[in-house]
């Protein structure tokens, strides 16, 4: 049995895809709220033993504690402009405390999802270090970005410690991801998935101004990766055990949000069409102009497979989802 929290969302749905497939004759568990919104649908192809509540996850475990090989934690409150800190306090940083434990005690696989919004600015750099000192060093943005920063540095207190850990851990320190399974997330959606509806009815699209001397508009960069990618990286870590530590999850390749928009015109054979308009000024002075991921670390690791170039990443999403009259995975 295989158990994704936030198994319904953007990344967590891929994951039960992709376990789905490799794994036919394996229980598959989702734990996620549904609400009523249309986040259903990212999970109406696949073929699940359940769906369980947040709130009923731990007697779901104790029941089931024997069966589990693995928990693939991606539930969260991801959106970086959630002000609640109680809240995010309590799903992101206490809830995976919990799980830890759980996984600890029960000798069970646990990978998480971090996210590269600990880096802050990027003032300190993209290396995926996971001690102590270098992590004390990094300063997030936003409530979210703290949290996932906060559990880090819980994971390197306890490892250096010599606490108890589970049998295999790894964070992900997820970049800019995108691809199919994210409609549900409103303004969090990636670029590509904003473009999309312009450029299919020949309009132009909008991207942000820079406010920054060193960067052109448009020419804000970012390390933009293919959703197969990420669930590639998770699927290599369960493949090897003996590999535990916290990884950046990016391509090392960081690009323009004007590239990204212009490979969706191309993906549907047009020609850019491209308007600036101001950052919010509520968002501004926290705008990250670059972000690339170091991934030495998951390289030394033994991830040798290459990563989907910007360009066809994007054609991949236009022209086998976006296009397509269900465009879910």
């Amino acid at each position: 049995m295989f158990v994704v929290t936030g198994g319904a969302g953007f990344i967590g749905s891929n994951i039960v895809a992709a376990l789905e497939e490799r794994y036919p004759n394996e229980k598959l568990v989702v734990v996620d709220r549904l609400r009523d919104g249309v986040k259903w649908r990212n999970l109406a192809k696949r073929d699940l033993y359940d769906i369980i509540h947040p709130d009923d996850l731990f007697p779901f475990l104790a029941e089931y504690q024997d069966d589990i090989k693995a928990i693939f934690h991606m539930g969260a409150i991801s959106a970086t402009t959630e002000t609640d800190a109680d809240k995010i306090v309590d799903n992101n940083f206490r809830l995976t405390t919990a799980l830890w434990d759980w996984c600890s005690q029960y000798k069970v696989r646990f990978l998480y999802a971090s996210s590269a919004a600990t880096y802050g600015d990027g003032a300190h750099g993209f290396d995926d270090f996971e001690n102590r000192k270098d992590l004390s060093r990094l300063e997030p943005l936003n409530a979210y970005g703290w949290s996932k920063h906060l559990f880090d540095r819980t994971v390197a207190r306890t490892t250096e410690e010599g606490g108890t850990t589970p049998p295999q851990w790894a964070g992900l320190k997820f970049f800019n991801v995108y691809g199919p399974n994210e409609y549900h997330k409103g303004g969090q959606k990636s670029v590509v998935a904003h473009v999309y509806p312009d450029a299919a009815e020949k309009l132009m699209c909008r991207l942000f101004k820079s406010h920054h001397p060193d960067y052109e508009d448009g020419g804000q960069l970012r390390d933009f990766i293919w959703v197969g990618d990420v669930v590639d990286v998770i699927l290599w870590l369960y493949d090897h055990q003996d590999v535990s530590g916290l990884f950046n999850v990016g391509t090392g390749k960081a690009r323009s949000f004007k590239d990204l928009a212009s490979a969706v015109y191309v993906a549907l054979d047009m020609e850019p069409k491209i308007h600036y308009i101001d950052t919010p000024v509520n968002i501004r002075d926290k705008y990250q102009y670059f972000t690339q991921a170091n991934m030495d670390k998951l390289r030394a690791a033994g991830y040798d497979k290459p990563f989907t170039e910007l360009e066809e990443g994007v054609r991949r999403y236009v022209q086998d989802y976006l296009c397509k009259d269900n465009p879910h995975r």
